[in-house]
């Protein structure tokens, strides 16, 4: 009820190895869809001895695009309406270098899919779970390129990662509610408020910061990485400044756990979302754990934006310049 079809991605990077060497591979989207394509990112870097692995926002890549951008690579390009200018451009940049691009979109013949080589449309409106089908088909392609190009012994540990984590997020993101409608009441009037996370999750904290307070809430906010919370942010810190810190389980645990207890010590008004709280690793082999935690910080988060708009009565999907404007 709850997955991905693990054979698309499998057939997708099979088919590209039939016909040319891949030496690096690069990730471009635009807001929400960069920071989804992150966790494939960082799996990636983290886990190839040998692959090139970079990570774009659309419009850089396009004006000072890579200067080893070519035949050799891979470009996996997303966006949910598959109309985002900037990345339907990257798509041509990267097809006038004589890259191969594969596109992310829940829009089935949309602008994305024209110049691509390979196209996966994703669902989105069915649940929770459904919303993380984006992010999951790209860290699947992920695992299939090293799995293909150079082998992973965890290969198998991940596979057993995506069969289970869908249904985990979705009842997760059930079983939230109450905290949620909690976090609402308190964070309904703040000014402004910091996220933070590390690992796979440093972007999930990012777009909870531009997408889902910004853009979605018109709150003004900040986002950064939990290691880098000590050389400079926490001199903010003080007793009910509102943070949201997203917990990893696994790796980078210690960091985060590190900031919280400074947020402590002196009364931030601190909500933690805490994958291990709903139990990541009931789901997920801890020797792969770290790279599942977006998906669960995604799915669960979004239940606490959607009560932080019903309370301020601010809809997620009230805009005053996007979409309204030319810019």
């Amino acid at each position: 009820m709850y997955n991905i079809d693990l054979s698309v991605p499998k057939q997708i990077v099979a088919d590209i190895l039939s016909k040319k060497t891949v030496e690096n591979v690069v990730f471009v989207g635009c807001g929400a869809s960069k920071s989804e394509l992150y966790p494939a990112k960082y799996f990636l870097a983290n886990a190839s001895k040998k692959l090139r692995v970079a990570h774009y926002t659309a419009n850089e890549f396009n004006y000072d695009t890579p200067d080893w951008l070519g035949e050799t690579t891979v470009v996996i390009t997303a966006s949910l309406g598959g109309s985002t200018p900037e990345t339907v451009k990257a798509n041509s940049v990267a097809k006038a270098a004589g890259a191969t691009v594969v596109s992310v979109t829940h829009a089935a013949g949309s602008a994305l899919t024209k110049e691509a080589d390979y196209s996966i449309v994703h669902g989105f409106e069915a649940n929770y779970a459904a919303k993380l089908e984006k992010m999951g088909y790209v860290m699947a392609l992920a695992l299939e390129i090293l799995q293909q190009t150079e082998g992973y012994e965890k290969y198998d540990k991940m596979v057993e990662g995506f069969e289970n984590i869908f249904e985990l997020a979705e009842t997760s993101a059930q079983a939230a509610r109450k905290a949620a409608k909690e976090f609402a009441e308190a964070y309904k009037d703040a000014p402004v408020v910091y996220v933070m996370s590390s690992g796979a999750s440093a972007e999930v904290a990012y777009s909870t910061s531009i997408c889902l307070m910004m853009e979605m809430q018109w709150i003004n906010s900040g986002s950064f990485h939990a290691g880098e919370f000590f050389h400079g942010p926490f001199e903010i810190v003080d007793k009910n400044v509102p943070f949201i810190l997203l917990m990893n389980d696994g790796k980078t645990r210690a960091i985060d756990s590190r900031a919280l207890t400074f947020l402590e010590r002196f009364d931030a008004l601190t909500t933690v979302v805490d994958a291990k709280d709903y139990g990541l690793t009931s789901a997920v082999s801890s020797d792969v754990a770290t790279y599942f935690n977006p998906l669960l910080h995604t799915a669960v988060f979004r239940v606490f934006a959607e009560e932080l708009s019903y309370i301020r009565q601010h809809p997620l999907t009230k805009r005053r310049y996007m979409w309204k404007l030319e810019y």
